[in-house]
């Protein structure tokens, strides 16, 4: 971890009250040019190309037409083709992820926080709990994880699904913040008064998302980004500024 840049004073104060803390997993804990993501969109299409007999291209197209417009590509098979849910992630999530290096910066900086520590991913419980261990969080480190099955299949960022998390785990969204890599999934935690930070890839780094995807650190919804989570979550200060 880089020595943490000094934060803005008006930065720190929008996050010096949370007591809750909500970590998107897929390209947040981890970075967008780690090969995890990659892995998994590669098996997203294999699985289309084999369960509609149709060759990679054209897998591929349908694959990010579905994500386009129902914001995963399960949710477009369930709407289209009424499959169900459980071998569909079993497969894509069953990858290699020994290219993941541990961070034990981001580990003692999300420990040090006070407050609860949830994740609320649109992938699955099992894929959470793989990576985070990969990256070096112990059992213990997240209270929950609120997958897609919690969400009833219905992914961010739809406002079903918040409501659903903030009921199902007794969050109270005007004392939480919501850490995530896509500006698309902040705007309904930033209208329910949620502290948003926006995790983007350092400068001329790899990042394996879509374009559209990389867009926003301006963003009105946005009231922090970072290309070094770990950092940024020290130069809050919490610790100091709470044991005073």
């Amino acid at each position: 971890m880089s020595a943490p840049h000094p934060l803005p004073e008006r930065v720190k104060a929008r996050f010096a009250a949370v007591d809750t803390w909500v970590f998107d997993l897929d390209n947040t804990l981890y970075p967008a040019g780690s090969p995890v993501w990659p892995m998994i969109d590669e098996r997203i299409t294999r699985w289309l190309a084999d369960l509609m007999g149709i060759d990679g291209l054209t897998a591929r197209g349908l694959q990010k037409y579905y994500y386009g417009r129902y914001g995963t590509t399960l949710k477009g098979l369930m709407e289209d083709h009424a499959i169900t849910p459980d071998a569909f992630l079993s497969f894509v999530h069953d990858i290699d992820r020994t290219s993941l290096a541990p961070n034990p910066a981001l580990v003692e900086a999300i420990r040090a926080l006070p407050g609860r520590k949830l994740i609320l991913t649109n992938g699955s419980r099992e894929h959470a709990l793989r990576t985070t261990e990969r990256l070096g969080f112990a059992a213990d480190s997240f209270e929950a994880v609120f997958d897609i099955v919690s969400a009833d299949l219905v992914p961010k960022p739809e406002a079903a699904t918040y409501d659903r998390f903030f009921e199902r785990h007794g969050v109270d969204p005007r004392r939480s913040a919501m850490v995530e890599d896509l500006v698309k999934n902040l705007r309904v935690p930033h209208e329910r008064g949620m502290a948003t930070l926006l995790v983007v890839p350092p400068a001329a780094t790899v990042d394996n998302r879509e374009p559209w995807e990389r867009l926003g650190a301006e963003d009105a919804t946005v009231d922090a980004a970072t290309d070094d989570l770990a950092a940024f979550l020290v130069g809050l200060e919490l610790g100091l500024a709470r044991g005073r």
